[in-house]
């Protein structure tokens, strides 16, 4: 076991842990809650608390990773992921959780729904189950995928000519922050960072738009060559634009070209029903428990 490296960007640790993410999914997808793509989506934004990146362990053997125990944003939640054939690590890898990523005396660890034995460990070390979690759900891309749109508006990628002011307001107002975005240089820089890590494939960011070039959804779809699974995040329309059929031609088109890929399913992490108007069914999900047992009701 160590430290994940203290430098942040993407660096050799991150790349390892990316393709341990990838290896233990190869087969059959095991971590739908926490694929790839999510921890590549969590180094492209600027949320991501990089003064803390050495709390974060990974275990190796023979250079390979095998265990991971994460935050997304910052320390105060935990995601385990192990390899299935080194379960034998969870009671450290719970106790590098608690150690290690509390704020304050509190953490929270995500333990998926099919893993009783680790619910067992986690509650040995005094966690106590919440009634909160996170929804997973997956579209089968066999489905019909069939989707119109609005009079004047079209489909386009970031593979194509784009508008980065454009989009910088779509994805702020299309996750509901009030007025016009922070057109600070510093803004837009991390927005287009946000667009170009290592994974990500241009041609599967799909934009709806006006004939005149106003942005009014956007879905972000994550897939590695030769993979049968994607990550369909983020996923956004312009209030303005609400119920239109935005979004479901964004999602739908991010998701047939991924199928043009190979792909056969196409992960999301939420649980809300447009995702189960578009054909979504549930997929495993997990629950947070916590060392304070004020959060159990959740």
């Amino acid at each position: 076991m160590r430290a994940f490296t203290a430098e942040p960007g993407y660096t050799d640790d991150f790349f390892l842990v990316r393709e341990f993410l990838v290896r233990i999914n190869a087969d059959r997808v095991r971590t739908p809650g926490f694929l790839w793509a999510r921890w590549e989506w969590a180094f492209t934004l600027p949320f991501l608390d990089t003064s803390a990146l050495d709390r974060i362990g990974i275990w190796q053997r023979d250079g390979l990773v095998v265990g991971l125990v994460t935050f997304e944003e910052g320390p105060g939640d935990a995601w385990l992921v192990v390899d299935p054939g080194h379960r034998d690590l969870l009671p450290a890898m719970v106790d590098h959780a608690v150690r290690s990523l509390a704020v304050d005396g509190r953490v929270r660890v995500m333990v998926p729904d099919d893993d009783p034995g680790l619910a067992e460990i986690v509650a040995s070390r005094g966690l106590v189950r919440t009634a909160g979690g996170e929804p997973n759900a997956v579209l089968e891309l066999d489905a019909d995928l069939e989707y119109s749109l609005p009079d004047g508006l079209g489909v386009q990628s970031l593979a194509e000519d784009w508008d980065l002011r454009a989009f910088h307001r779509l994805l702020h107002r299309g996750f509901d922050h009030p007025g016009e975005p922070d057109w600070a240089p510093s803004e837009l820089a991390w927005r287009q960072a946000s667009t170009s890590s290592p994974g990500q494939r241009p041609d599967l960011q799909v934009i709806t738009r006006t004939v005149d070039g106003a942005y009014t959804a956007f879905c972000g779809a994550w897939l590695r060559p030769g993979a049968d699974y994607a990550l369909i995040e983020p996923v956004c329309t312009d209030p303005a634009w609400r119920r239109r059929g935005c979004g479901r031609a964004a999602v739908l088109e991010a998701a047939r070209r991924c199928r043009d890929l190979g792909a056969r399913h196409a992960y999301v992490g939420s649980g809300q029903e447009f995702y189960r108007r578009l054909g979504f069914t549930p997929a495993l999900g997990g629950t947070w428990w916590s060392t304070e047992t004020t959060l159990a009701d959740e």
